[in-house]
Order: C-alpha cells, then sequence, then structure tokens
C-alpha cells in the first residue's frame, strides 16, 4: 500500500483510509466485535490510518482492532466542541477511548465558514496547546464547505484539512466540485496535508462506482482517501482498487449478496425535497423526518442529490 506524508506535518499515511462512521450506531451498527474485525483486516493488508469522530461511536471498535493487529496506526478523529472545557473532555474521551497517549491527528469537526471557524477558535487553541505538550502530532479541520479550505490554507497554526471530493460535488455546501478541487490545491500547495472524504457521496454514487473512484485516485493534490467500509469483502475490495490490481470476482458477489440500505441522519429537516426527486414514490415525510419504504426504493441515489442538507446515505 502506497504511503504519503501529510503535507508539512509530516505524518507519513497509506493512500487509503479507514472511514469509521459506517461501521459505528449511527449507520451499520456493527458490533466492537464485528467492526473490530473490518478494521484489522485493513490494517493487515497494510492500510495505517483511520478516520473517526466523537460523534461515530467507534473508539471501542479501534480500540479492539489495535489490541488485535499489535501496532497503532495513525488515527485522526475531531470533535464539535468549540469551547476550552468542551476540547478538553473531547480530547481526553479519544486517549482513554483508545487507551493512547498521543492522538496524531485532532481536528474541528464539519466547520461550515470562517464565521464557526472564529466561533470554535476557544477549542482550537486549546488543541494547539495540546500539541505543544507533545499530546496532538497535528491540529487539523473537517468541512464540507469550500470558504473553510480557503480560510484554512490561510491559517498557519492548521496542518490538515479533510474536504469532501467527489466526482459531482454532492454533499458540498457553498460551490461546485471544480470551485472545491481549486481550494485544495491551494491548500496542498502551502504545506498542508490533505486527506479527503466521501469519494462515493456517503454511498449516492454507488450507481457509477468506477468512475467515482477513478476520480478520486486521479487527484493529484489530495494525499490520502477516507473511504468508508462495513466488511471484510469490501476492505479487499478497495486495498485493491487502490493497489491498481483486479478485484476477486469473488469479492465482488459477495459484497453484492450483501446489498445495502438507504440511511436517513437524525438532522433531516423534513423539507421534502428528496420525496418530491423520488421517482419510485419510496419516500415520506413522517413525523418530521424523511422515511422510506425499502420495497420500493431502488438505491438509485438521486434523493441524496436533492437534499441541502445531505442527510441521505447508502450504506
Amino acid at each position: 500500500m502506497k504511503k504519503l506524508k501529510l503535507g508539512n506535518s509530516g505524518i507519513e499515511v497509506s493512500r487509503l483510509c479507514f472511514g469509521a462512521l459506517i461501521i459505528g450506531p449511527l449507520q451499520s451498527s456493527l458490533s466492537v466485535e464485528e467492526g473490530a474485525e473490518v478494521i484489522l483486516e485493513a490494517l493487515k493488508l497494510g492500510v495505517n490510518f483511520i478516520d473517526s469522530a466523537e460523534l461515530y461511536g467507534t473508539y471501542p471498535h479501534i480500540r479492539k482492532a489495535i489490541s488485535l493487529f499489535g501496532d497503532k496506526p495513525v488515527i485522526a478523529s475531531k470533535s464539535y466542541a468549540y469551547s476550552k472545557d468542551g476540547a478538553k473532555a473531547s480530547l481526553e474521551l479519544v486517549r482513554k477511548g483508545l487507551n493512547i497517549d498521543v492522538v496524531d491527528i485532532f481536528m474541528l469537526h464539519e466547520q461550515e465558514s470562517r464565521l464557526t471557524l472564529r466561533g470554535h477558535r476557544d477549542a482550537l487553541e486549546y488543541y494547539l496547546g495540546e500539541k505543544q505538550k507533545g499530546r496532538i502530532k497535528a491540529v487539523g479541520v473537517s468541512t464540507h464547505n469550500i470558504e473553510v479550505v480557503e480560510a484554512c490554507s490561510e491559517m498557519p497554526e492548521i496542518d490538515i484539512i479533510h474536504p469532501i471530493i467527489n466526482r459531482t460535488g454532492i454533499g458540498i455546501g457553498d460551490g461546485s466540485i471544480e470551485s472545491m478541487l481549486s481550494a485544495v490545491r491551494k491548500a496542498y500547495d502551502k504545506g498542508k496535508g490533505i486527506y479527503s472524504m466521501k469519494p462515493l457521496g456517503g454511498g449516492n454514487l454507488l450507481s457509477t462506482f468506477p468512475e467515482s473512484m477513478e476520480f478520486a485516485l486521479s487527484q493529484p493534490f489530495v494525499h490520502s482517501i477516507a473511504v468508508g467500509m462495513q466488511s471484510v469483502e469490501e476492505v479487499i475490495m478497495n486495498v485493491n482498487l487502490f493497489e491498481g490490481k483486479d478485484i476477486p470476482q469473488e469479492i465482488l458477489s459477495s459484497i453484492k449478496r450483501k446489498g445495502k440500505k438507504l440511511h436517513i441522519d437524525y438532522w433531516c429537516s423534513a423539507c421534502g425535497k428528496c420525496v418530491s426527486r423520488c421517482g419510485q414514490n419510496a419516500l415520506s415525510v413522517i413525523d418530521g423526518k424523511a422515511r422510506v419504504d425499502m420495497e420500493k426504493c431502488l438505491l438509485c441515489g438521486y434523493c441524496g442529490s436533492a437534499c441541502p442538507q445531505f442527510a441521505i446515505k447508502i450504506c
């Protein structure tokens, strides 16, 4: 597995990053043992980078996988904390949750604008102080917004940027994929470590899997790509893909047999745009949230492209 340094941070990571969101209670709800088995397979195959967050509830899965593997990979996590006290609690949670003293990468989670960056300044200052003490190796920001990538490019204290990048730009909050790539290139040129998220747009681009993954892998200004994987078969498939190898037919067949489902996140605002977009009448708004009838759903992903909150995933 090819490894690259995350910009000027000096942290060396595999081109494929294990995205841990999908295995946790927000999506697939794998048990700790099941999730650890999937992560362990990735570690055995050369993946040395795991992306998590306080919100994901996957620290137990990662900790178990590390104990089974016997060697700690590079771990990135993030928190919505905006105050010093909140940031301190979040950092202690990941250190205790993973049984580690030093966190490789810790980030402000899902920043939306220069305004939210200012609003989280106290938390950022705390993380920077902990970096000086050696408890964090690199400080970063995750975002779906071009404005934040541009702002972080001008902030020397930011080491890592974790932006959303995919072929159609689904999930980008404030512009096109072309504008996002332009902002990412500028950040890359300034020495920021760039690892992208959601190459398949939260599963909404599964119907164009080959083209979407080819697009993600062809971006020269991205050091690593976080991909959500919820089975050993998906790990094997993605490792082969990232290493330029053929994917065994039995692996592809196994993945297809397991199937997927439409997942609607808790922050759905019940705007109804997905209902209007669905040509199968598989969606409706009930009790203040979009609901799906899986007997009608074709998993085409069109509803996800219509959702302004990026609250619809296929997993």
